[in-house]
């Protein structure tokens, strides 16, 4: 069960989210999971600062991964995300920061897996 979790400095249309959210559920397929289990947060016009300096257009996106995936995984799913948040949103490549989080433990339905 991946959860990928975006903030954002843009506000987003609610037409955005949906194509944001339906992309990032082909792009998971990247570390070899499906949509079906893919949990997707968006957060428009978050206030992020790098450096000190508040970011006009900027994008800091969390993914949260059972178990974990290849390290080239990882580096072409940041790349995917960059784009992606470059093409929608206007958002450039240097101003998106991907973090990965594997999770062993990972409760469901009463029950962890």
């Amino acid at each position: 069960m991946p959860f990928i979790d975006s903030k954002v400095t843009v506000k987003i249309t609610d037409q955005e989210k949906e194509e944001i959210k339906t992309e990032l559920g082909k792009l998971i397929t990247t570390l070899n999971k499906s949509e079906t289990y893919l949990m997707v947060g968006i957060e428009d016009s978050y206030d992020l600062w790098f450096g000190g300096k508040k970011l006009d257009k900027g994008a800091y996106v969390s993914v949260s991964l059972f178990g974990t995936a290849p390290k080239e995984a990882y580096e072409t799913l940041t790349e995917q995300i960059c784009d992606l948040l470059s093409r929608k949103l206007g958002i450039p490549g240097n101003a998106v920061y991907v973090t990965y989080h594997p999770v062993y433990d990972w409760g469901w339905n009463g029950k962890n897996f």
